[in-house]
């Protein structure tokens, strides 16, 4: 593994923001780090970082113990925080070749790696503005651009694609897959669709505690649930469908009903019944399992 995180605890006073946080993350596997907000996600990634120190627990990045060799392991690794921090009178170019040099990049290596992450970020046309001028989705560019400067091995993006609109978000989305290809890769987001396009592991925490961590895969065949969505052009009564034990109405109101089950085929044919039995107009009947929006809003609640 590229990145363990083990029995990582963080204390603030009396409130417990980790409580013995364990995970791991395998190179050229994209992780959605997921949680609600003040779940422990932006204090575990500044642990990883080394910009907190826990309370307890053990981080090895790349077989270096992160807690006790902060100076080594800190190079190895690129961060994009939350709150995207530039120096807004700098033009992208200079704050990029700035970046690099921190890092000890210099010389023709310097300018090839600009060169190189202004053609990746889309950022060329961009290049000679000062960053104060660029909207905040060209600012996410730049603060994406920053975090992977150096080449590092292991990638921290903490809402990566904040403020960009569909068109960049396709070709954000794109890069960080790319960019993933051959590193270790945290996504942390709200964004439930963005994980389901690009990761391929998911970790959930809540309250400063792992609920789930598994492949997607794994985590959205997990349950066996099925929803069937009747939609008829009279309006229906929940009381009609009291032999399934979970019905709901959906967003069409008493329009449309929303039915879970575990047996879909059984299911159909007795909601056909019912549709027959009241003499109802069918608009439709469709069915989907669990999406991962869904899944996690059961695990965090």
């Amino acid at each position: 593994m590229s990145l363990e995180v083990s029995q990582l605890s963080k204390r603030y006073g009396t409130q417990k923001a980790l409580d013995q946080v364990t995970f791991s993350v395998q190179p050229g596997r994209i992780l959605g780090f997921l949680g609600p907000n003040g779940a422990g996600k932006s204090t575990t990634m500044k642990i990883i970082c080394g910009y907190l120190a826990p309370d307890d627990g053990v981080v090895t990045v790349l077989g270096k113990n992160a807690i006790q060799n902060p100076k080594q392991v800190s190079p190895l690794i690129g961060y994009l925080p939350e709150h995207n921090p530039l120096y807004l009178d700098m033009y992208v170019r200079e704050f990029l070749e700035f970046s690099g040099g921190i890092y000890g990049i210099t010389g023709e290596k310097l300018k090839q790696r600009v060169k190189e992450m202004l053609q990746k970020t889309g950022l060329e046309p961009e290049q000679h503005k000062k960053i104060g001028q660029l909207s905040k989705g060209y600012r996410q560019r730049v603060g994406l651009a920053r975090a992977l400067i150096h080449d590092p091995q292991v990638i921290i993006l903490d809402e990566p694609t904040t403020g960009l609109d569909p068109n960049q978000l396709v070709e954000i989305r794109n890069l960080i897959k790319e960019v993933a290809a051959n590193k270790t890769l945290i996504l942390s987001t709200h964004i439930m669709q963005e994980v389901e396009a690009i990761c391929a592991d998911v970790v959930i925490i809540n309250q400063g505690r792992i609920l789930a961590a598994d492949s997607l895969e794994n985590l959205k065949s997990s349950t066996s649930e099925i929803q069937l969505i009747l939609e008829t052009e009279e309006e229906m009564d929940l009381a009609w469908f009291a032999r399934f034990e979970a019905v709901k109405f959906g967003g069409k109101g008493k329009f449309e009903v929303v039915i879970s089950v575990t047996n879909a085929g059984e299911a159909r044919k007795e909601v056909m019944q019912l549709v027959q039995e009241k003499s109802l107009n069918l608009i439709s009947l469709n069915q989907n399992k669990k999406n991962l929006e869904q899944i996690f809003r059961e695990i965090t609640q």
